[in-house]
């Protein structure tokens, strides 16, 4: 995925406005920190097809999005799983 594309930008900045530039992950627990990465919760290399989709992104700060994904092996952390278990693809 193009994480430099103007399409990449406006679907983030989306996010962030949805989520009111905060990180998800500290807000669960009462901590008020700027997001600085959208994270897809459904991981792009195994769902191409949410890749695009608003629903699929979680506003993060950079702490929390490196805890997201164990980064040797690019699987996602229980922390990741947790947004992954949370966040559902729309019924349609």
């Amino acid at each position: 995925m193009n994480y430099q594309g103007k399409r990449w930008e406006a679907l983030r900045e989306q996010a962030f406005r949805r989520d009111r530039y905060r990180c998800r992950e500290c807000a669960r627990f009462g901590r008020m920190v700027p997001a600085e990465r959208a994270h897809h919760a459904w991981p792009v290399e195994e769902y191409p097809e949410y890749q695009w989709a608003l629903w699929n992104l979680v506003s993060l700060c950079s702490g929390c999005h490196d805890a997201m994904h164990d980064r040797g092996t690019r699987e996602l952390t229980e922390r990741g799983m947790y947004w992954l278990r949370r966040t559902k693809p729309p019924r349609g």
